[in-house]
């Protein structure tokens, strides 16, 4: 039984393969093989000048709708687009970059003050800033359920902050 299933597959596997390709599974070491094949297919194309009367050639592409977006959603946006709004999760990755910058900005002109005489600075400056980190955190949480898939981004972390600020303040 188990053979006949990884027959099977493996059928199922060599028809997905370009026909220059098939029956030589063992042959094929990579994804690089399969993408040289593409090429030279595209290659050989032009050459015999099957991209030269396509329908549209010289005009600009349309670029209003997304093949590739929900029908539902690139409405929407087109619809925010006109009227010039951008949607929440745009403005909201916005905010936050400047709110990082701004960040990170007072994180090192507090951390001038550490190891002075004084370290009173410091010790409320790295307070407040750890209050807002997690505020940031927040708002990079509430971007990360809003935004498209593959976009979501990291928050902050104070550890790894303070190391890129150690790394700064030696490299330079």
């Amino acid at each position: 039984m188990n053979d006949r299933l990884s027959g099977v597959i493996d059928v199922v596997n060599d028809r997905k393969l370009p026909p220059e390709l098939r029956g030589q599974r063992d042959a094929v070491r990579s994804e690089t093989d399969i993408i040289n094949v593409v090429e030279q297919r595209i290659w050989h194309s032009m050459e015999e000048g099957q991209f030269e009367n396509l329908p549209g050639k010289g005009k600009p592409l349309d670029l209003n709708t997304n093949p590739h977006a929900d029908p539902a959603e690139d409405t929407l946006y087109r619809i925010l687009s006109k009227n010039k709004c951008a949607p929440e999760w745009v403005e909201l990755n916005k905010e936050i970059r400047t709110k990082v910058a701004e960040w990170r900005s007072a994180l090192k002109k507090a951390w001038m003050h550490r190891g002075s005489v004084d370290d009173s600075k410091w010790i409320e400056a790295s307070g407040s800033l750890k209050l807002q980190i997690h505020d940031i955190n927040n708002k990079v949480f509430r971007y990360n359920l809003i935004v498209p898939f593959g976009r979501q981004i990291l928050g902050l972390k104070w550890e790894k902050e303070m190391d890129r600020l150690k790394e700064e303040s030696t490299g330079s």
